[in-house]
C-alpha cells in the first residue's frame, strides 16, 4: 500500500480549490424597496334614491288579503307612473303571504285569526326635488309599510376616478416621507395594485304613520363619500444616502 503524507494531502487539497472556480455568494442582498398603501377620497352629493315600501293587509281568507294588498299596490303603481316615475325605476322585490294567530294564555292551542298579506316595490327616485312628494303620494294611496330609503349616484365612475387619483397621490406622499426620513430618494414602480373601490349607500332608517300630514315628508340628503385605496411599491436609491 502507498501512503501519501500528510503534507502531500494538504497540498493536493490547497492545489483542487485554486483550480475550482470561484463558488456564487450565499445570499444578495435584495434591492431595497419600500411599499405603501394610500386612500382617497370623494365627497359629492347624491343624485337619485332608492325607497322600500308597499301594503300589509289582513283578511279572514287568503285570497282575501292578497287580493286586496295587490289591489293597494296597482293603485300605488299607477299613481307613481302617472307622476312621472318611469317603469324601469319601479320592481316588485318582495311578496308574502301567512296565517295570523292568537295565542291564549297558558298553553292553549294557537287560534287561527286569519291571513296577512305583504306586497312591497322598490322606487328609484331620479329627481331628488321630488322625493318628499313620492313618498306623500305613496303614503296616500295606501302604503303603510316604509321600510327606508338609500341615497346613491346614477353614475359613480367619475367620483371614483377622482378618489383613485387621490389614492395614489397619498401613496406618493406617504413614500416620499418615508424615504426622506431614511435618507434615500424614491426610484421607479414596481408593482402597482388597486384596492376595491366603495360606493357606501347613505341608508335613511324610516318608520312611517299612516295618519301623517298630507304635506311632504321633509327629507336631507346630506353628502356620500366615495372610497379607493392603491398598495404601490417602489424601488429606493440609495446613492444619495448620509
Amino acid at each position: 500500500m502507498r501512503i501519501i503524507s500528510p503534507a502531500l494531502a494538504a497540498t493536493f487539497m490547497l492545489a483542487s480549490a485554486l483550480a475550482l472556480p470561484p463558488a456564487p455568494a450565499l445570499a444578495e442582498s435584495a434591492p431595497a424597496r419600500i411599499t405603501v398603501t394610500g386612500e382617497g377620497r370623494a365627497d359629492l352629493a347624491p343624485d337619485m334614491a332608492t325607497i322600500t315600501l308597499g301594503v300589509a293587509t289582513e283578511a279572514a281568507t287568503a285570497a282575501e288579503a292578497m287580493a286586496e294588498a295587490s289591489a293597494l299596490v296597482a293603485r300605488i303603481l299607477d299613481r307613481l307612473t302617472g307622476e312621472g316615475i318611469e317603469a324601469r325605476d319601479i320592481q316588485t322585490s318582495g311578496l308574502g303571504l301567512g296565517p295570523r294567530h292568537d295565542y291564549p294564555e297558558g298553553r292553549g292551542t294557537p287560534v287561527l285569526r286569519g291571513y296577512q298579506a305583504s306586497n312591497t316595490v322598490t322606487v328609484r327616485v331620479r329627481d331628488l326635488a321630488r322625493l318628499g312628494e313620492v313618498l306623500d303620494l305613496a303614503v296616500g294611496d295606501g302604503a303603510n309599510t316604509v321600510h327606508g330609503l338609500v341615497f346613491g349616484l346614477a353614475d359613480p365612475a367619475p367620483a371614483l376616478d377622482m378618489a383613485r387619483v387621490r389614492a395614489v397621490e397619498d401613496a406618493r406622499r406617504k413614500a416620499g416621507l418615508i424615504a426622506g426620513a431614511a435618507g434615500v430618494e424614491l426610484g421607479p414602480v414596481i408593482e402597482m395594485r388597486e384596492g376595491a373601490g366603495t360606493v357606501p349607500p347613505r341608508p335613511l332608517a324610516m318608520r312611517m304613520a299612516m295618519d301623517m300630514a298630507a304635506e311632504s315628508v321633509p327629507v336631507a340628503e346630506g353628502e356620500l363619500s366615495l372610497a379607493a385605496s392603491v398598495t404601490i411599491t417602489w424601488g429606493l436609491d440609495e446613492t444619495g444616502a448620509e
